[in-house]
């Protein structure tokens, strides 16, 4: 099949974010990647690393043609983000694949908005959990890596969106060290896309947030550092910390200790976790938070 026409259907995307913003000193403040036409009617889905918190967002097309855009909702769970253009895209909207049913080795396609592909395979499906308090069941990873990934299309033979491209990162097998991106899967849109059409969000309770950033080592998480400010913080979690427990439950990893926090109780509640610092144990109540109250909201339209 001829992919050409649907791969114009990828944009790009540009964003200006205030210097005040929550997200600016992380994310930065002038944030560009890609984005998928979806609607007939110029609705266009990205990554929502790079809206968030936006208060300008530009679409380009692939003709060089510069549509002003809004933001119409994002998803902490998922990391989508769907935007409006506010005048006419001309462009038809990709239709959606089978993202759970892509097997490890199909032959695949990357796309940005710059018109640039990369020809890859996906070459694994598993879990992955992020230093940000994210956390997907099964996300896809494709190989070789596509330079400009941020909201870049993943595209199956017949031209289908499997996914969203999200991170670049590294594999290593057999000593071998290979640059692959992490793509987040379409399947999971379809159960909230209405919600984020209508509400901005998605109609459940937030998860509890604590502002950690951790990673993964030998089984323990360790705190790699804290949002100032957040939670965490103000409950005197630091850097270097060690979560083994939650509520009285043994911590066995990054995604368990996800679960467990998100389990634990409604945004604002209680969470006591069992630190060990320089050797010693003790037991912090931090007050986790709805993330969502941290960000600027820009006016939805």
């Amino acid at each position: 099949m001829n992919i050409g026409p649907i791969l114009r259907s990828v944009v790009g995307v540009r964003a200006h974010v205030p210097d005040d913003a929550f997200t600016a000193s992380t994310l930065g403040t002038r944030r560009e990647g890609s984005g998928v036409v979806i609607g007939d009617n110029g609705l266009v889905l990205t990554i929502g690393y790079l809206i968030t918190e936006a208060e300008e967002i530009w679409l380009t097309t692939q003709d060089g043609r510069v549509v002003p855009a809004h933001l119409v909702g994002y998803d902490q769970a998922t990391g989508f983000g769907v935007v409006q253009a506010l005048d006419r895209l001309d462009l038809r909207p990709v239709e959606f694949g089978d993202a759970a049913g892509a097997a490890i080795g199909e032959a695949v396609v990357i796309a940005d908005g710059q018109g640039q592909t990369v020809q890859a395979n996906i070459v694994a499906r598993q879990e992955f959990a992020g230093y940000w308090e994210y956390l997907l069941d099964e996300a896809i990873f494709t190989a070789p890596a596509h330079p400009s990934w941020g909201g870049a299309a993943l595209l199956d033979a017949d031209g289908k969106l499997l996914g969203i491209g999200s991170l670049h990162l590294q594999m290593s097998q057999d000593g071998e060290v290979s640059d692959i991106n992490m793509v987040v899967p379409i399947d999971l849109l379809p159960p909230i896309l209405g919600d984020l059409l209508s509400r901005g969000r998605v109609d459940k309770p937030p998860r509890p947030w604590l502002g950690t950033f951790s990673a993964e080592n030998n089984g323990r998480v360790v705190v790699m550092s804290v949002t100032e400010g957040g939670p965490a913080a103000q409950a005197g979690v630091q850097p270097g910390d060690i979560i083994s427990e939650v509520k009285d439950a043994e911590v066995e990893g990054l995604a368990d200790f996800y679960r467990k926090l998100w389990a634990s109780g409604p945004a604002g509640s209680e969470v006591p976790m069992r630190i060990i610092r320089n050797g010693r144990e003790s037991w912090l109540r931090v007050r986790s938070a709805d993330r969502g109250d941290f960000l600027k909201r820009p006016q939805l339209q």
